[in-house]
Formats: structure tokens, C-alpha cells, sequence
């Protein structure tokens, strides 16, 4: 018998998997890991239910994308492998992801052509923008007159993920709207990278100080879309603007999962795109 608490309506969000080591030397195991506090975002901010697809890659992604209601692309301390936007890595010691690359990368595209509510973070956001043909600074703090984005070294995690810095807000955008109609918000943005060619189809709707694009909408998509450089993950329930998007994120999958719930009962398996 199922545990009287579990919702089995509750709405399912892809969170993509990371691909790491863990272990010393010839011990180290590889392991798919998926952090704590994207995960609990999506169960507590959004009201949803994160799932994830070991093993999953780029051919089985449009399969997996119907089974789901909204795809969240979380940060992560690996980085896109710069051969996606032409270039070599710049930095021998960057940390690479490319078995989590030809899956997020393929699920950004289909997600967008199938009208499934994406939510980029860090990484996120970065994906997005290579998938659709941008490219990336990979080391914005090396770039004259921008700001150092890395979080500082050392710190406990609640000094790491306090507001860093203020966002400039586009005032005619979703995230606008998010944002009470603020022009500038402060934020918790800690990342190395940052996009540097907007990719065709996105829109810039938020900037930091020093130009760097924040937040970008994707003004064709058929649901929700929005990415975001910062992290609106951490202690989501504490900070208005983060639980604004993740309440409006949790709004676009329940109307997916109504609408997948009814092709169900009509016995229609696939969407009808």
C-alpha cells in the first residue's frame, strides 16, 4: 500500500545528473549526484517532485521529456566543455562535465520545441546559452573592468551564497514581473564563467555592474523560461524574489501536468506538439 502522505499527482521536474569521482587514487568510484538544495527547492518552493534519469543520454531525451512536467538545470561546479562553443579550454585545471553536457545540452533544444517549463541555474543558464549557439568567457574574472563572480574561498556557505552584488532588471520581462517591478535586486550570483555571444532567440533581462549578462528569457518559448547566473536555490523560502520564480516555475509544471493527466485520459500517449 502507498504511504498515505505521497502525492502521486504532484508534478515531476527532470533535474540532470553530475558526473563525478569520489575516492582516492585507484578507489575512486564514479558517482551521479544531484545536490541537496536544488532538489529541495523544487520539492518545498515549487511544490513539485524531482526526479532524475541515471544514464540517461541524448537519443532517449525527447522520450524522457514527455514523461515529465518541467526541466530544471541546476548549478554545478563543473563547467561546459568549451569545445561546444569552438574554443579549447583556457584553463587545464577546469573542471569538465561532457557526459552531463550531451544530455543537457540536447534536453535545453527539446525542451524549448516542446513547450516544457525549463529553469536554468549557474550552469543552467550557461547551457542554455551554448545549446542555442552562444558562447561563454571562461574566466570572467580575468576580463578588464569586470567584477570577480567566484564566491569567496573559505567562508561558511551561508557567507558564500549572501547577496553578492545588484542586478540591473529589463523592465518589460518576466523576471520584472518576478520582481515586483524592481529595476535592481541584490543577488547570490558565484560562478567563473558568464555568457559572452548571447545565443540566437534569448533575451538579456538582467545585468550586473560590470555588463555581465545575469538572466536571459526565451521570449518564443511556449511555457516557462527563464535561466538565471545567480542561485535562487539556496533557502528559496527565505528571499521574496527567489520564491517568486520558483512559485511561478511550480505554476507552469502543474498546468503541464494537467495537461498531461487529460491527454492520458483521453488515451493519447504522446503530446500532441
Amino acid at each position: 500500500m502507498w504511504p498515505t502522505d505521497l502525492d502521486l499527482s504532484a508534478p515531476l521536474v527532470w533535474m540532470p545528473a553530475d558526473h563525478r569521482l569520489l575516492g582516492e587514487g585507484e578507489r575512486a568510484q564514479p558517482y551521479l549526484l544531484l545536490g541537496d538544495k536544488y532538489a529541495r527547492a523544487v520539492k518545498v518552493c515549487a511544490q513539485a517532485q524531482p526526479v532524475m534519469f541515471p544514464l540517461a543520454d541524448a537519443d532517449s531525451v525527447p522520450a524522457l521529456l514527455a514523461a515529465v512536467d518541467g526541466v530544471v538545470l541546476t548549478g554545478s561546479p563543473s563547467n561546459v566543455h568549451p569545445r561546444h562553443f569552438g574554443e579549447p579550454p583556457t584553463d587545464p585545471a577546469l573542471p569538465l562535465d561532457e557526459a552531463r553536457d550531451e544530455v543537457t545540452l540536447a534536453v535545453v533544444r527539446a525542451a524549448l520545441q516542446l513547450g516544457v517549463p525549463l529553469l536554468g541555474i549557474c550552469r543552467g543558464l550557461q547551457e542554455i546559452n551554448v545549446a542555442l549557439g552562444g558562447s561563454l568567457h571562461q574566466r570572467v574574472h580575468t576580463l578588464p573592468g569586470h567584477l570577480d563572480h567566484r564566491e569567496p574561498a573559505g567562508v561558511a556557505l551561508a557567507e558564500q551564497y549572501a547577496p553578492r552584488h545588484t542586478v540591473t532588471v529589463q523592465p518589460d520581462s518576466l523576471l520584472a514581473r518576478l520582481a515586483g517591478g524592481a529595476a535592481e535586486v541584490r543577488v547570490n550570483s558565484l560562478h567563473g564563467q558568464g555568457i559572452r555571444r548571447l545565443a540566437p532567440g534569448l533575451r538579456a533581462v538582467a545585468h550586473a555592474p560590470d555588463g555581465l549578462i545575469e538572466a536571459v528569457e526565451f521570449p518564443a518559448a511556449r511555457s516557462f523560461a527563464l535561466a538565471v547566473q545567480w542561485h535562487p536555490e539556496w533557502r528559496c523560502w527565505e528571499d521574496a524574489l527567489s520564491s517568486a520564480i520558483w512559485r511561478a516555475f511550480g505554476e507552469a509544471v502543474r498546468q503541464r501536468r494537467a495537461q498531461r493527466t487529460r491527454r492520458v485520459a483521453e488515451g493519447v500517449s504522446h503530446p500532441r506538439e
